[in-house]
């Protein structure tokens, strides 16, 4: 018999996996950049694999990075400071390749097309640095407007890591992965129905101890008594081993936990990756705006998701194409709310750095449990929802 329930999973990372060592590397190097320069133009790109870190890209900028003191204090403050972990910072090689950005792309940033045809909009100064489509989300399934899988998967990965460094479980080492399987029902979260987490960790410890360990500490304070049931599904390290992980394990790279990053695959994706690269690189402050756009729509009650679409060309200001998808959650037509979101967002580039703020050195921070979701970042804020609110109460008396 076919279940009625709809399985849909995410995944998530810990800091110490390799993907996001180079992530973190690449962030901590923007906002060096940043510190010193609010208009530096970097687009830093990482690899990294047993005993050797390379740093690569394009920079330009008034600041100074110390590149090899910033891979090193990195690498460190994640766990890897011990030559038995296979992946030691005091050891490890520091390769660099850097060049200026080139003049051809620079052009377009600097001076956008609509400037170059005599407009007058300060908003049109700058131009988008790169063409593609980007992409936000928000569903009204948790609080903080995210899908709930991806959400519950970070969870675990945070708790992962504070029970290792806070010595909760001493014998967990830096890499890790949570995955988390919800079902649903109509488009509503009802259970959990699988959670996979691989740890690494010391030798030394028995499997048996771990697997349980991880389920008592980690996964039921987590996820908790409202999703977990008898019918959820726990998998624990399931080679039954991992002790080889980190750059040690599998190499890495900048830019590829770009689902993990985001929503989880819960939205699409337009295929470029955010860490290391400044404001001025739509593929990253377009979808944090598209988020932000997201958010306030179904804060104000919109609809209960909402998908959003914006494409740009290179070196052109005013996007290409703005579209949305509700899935049928709203009681509005979407051409109205995309009205709406045309009278009260702005996604020029100018207008999304300036309105969120996007030129300080924040971007270290959105690395690890994902981009989205955190309070404290400026795309998270819901204060257009009142006006958002003001509009649709328009529409409904018509």
């Amino acid at each position: 018999m076919v279940s009625k329930y709809k399985l849909f999973t995410s995944e998530s990372v810990t800091e110490g996996h390799p993907d996001k060592v180079c992530d973190l590397i690449a962030d901590t190097i923007l906002d060096k950049a940043l510190e010193q320069d609010p208009y530096s133009r970097i687009a830093c790109e990482v690899c990294c694999t047993t005993g050797l870190v390379m740093v690569l890209g394009e920079f330009t900028t008034e600041g100074y990075i110390d590149i090899p003191q910033i891979v090193r204090s990195t690498v460190a403050e994640i766990g890897y400071n011990n030559a038995d972990f296979g992946f030691d910072s005091k050891t490890c090689a520091v390769v660099t390749s850097i060049n200026e950005q080139s003049s051809d792309i620079s052009q377009g940033v600097t001076e956008a097309l609509e400037k170059r045809r005599a407009s007058s909009d300060p908003a049109d100064a700058i131009g988008a640095g790169d063409q593609g489509m980007m992409f936000g989300y928000a569903t009204n399934e948790t609080e903080e407007l995210m899908p709930l899988p991806i959400m519950l998967a970070h969870k675990l990965t945070g708790a992962l890591s504070t029970a290792r460094r806070e010595g909760l479980l001493p014998y967990l080492r830096p890499d890790g992965k949570a995955q988390v399987t919800v079902a649903y029902d109509a488009g509503k979260p009802v259970y959990v129905d699988t959670v996979v987490l691989s740890t690494q960790h010391d030798p030394s410890v028995a499997h048996e101890q771990l697997e349980d360990d991880i389920i008592e500490k980690i996964i039921k304070p987590v996820i908790g008594g409202k999703y977990l049931c008898d019918k959820t599904k726990y998998f624990v390290n399931p080679t039954g081993r991992f002790v080889i992980g980190g750059p040690a394990g599998d190499s890495g790279v900048t830019g590829r936990k770009i689902i993990v990053d985001t929503y989880g695959g819960m939205c699409p994706h337009g295929g470029g990756a955010f860490s290391g690269k400044d404001p001025t690189k739509v593929d990253r402050s377009a979808c944090y705006y598209a988020r932000y756009v997201c958010k306030n729509m179904v804060a104000a009650g919109a609809a209960e998701k909402m998908e959003l679409q914006v494409a740009y060309a290179i070196g052109k200001a005013r996007p290409v194409s703005i579209s949305i998808n509700t899935f049928g959650t709203s009681v509005y037509a979407e051409e109205d709310l995309l009205e709406i979101i045309g009278k009260l967002f702005d996604f020029r580039p100018s207008s999304i750095i300036e309105n969120l703020e996007l030129r300080k050195p924040i971007y270290r921070k959105t690395t690890i449990g994902g981009h989205f979701g955190k309070s404290d970042m400026t795309w998270e804020r819901t204060d257009k929802a009142d006006k958002i609110r003001a509009y649709l109460s328009e529409l409904a008396a018509k």
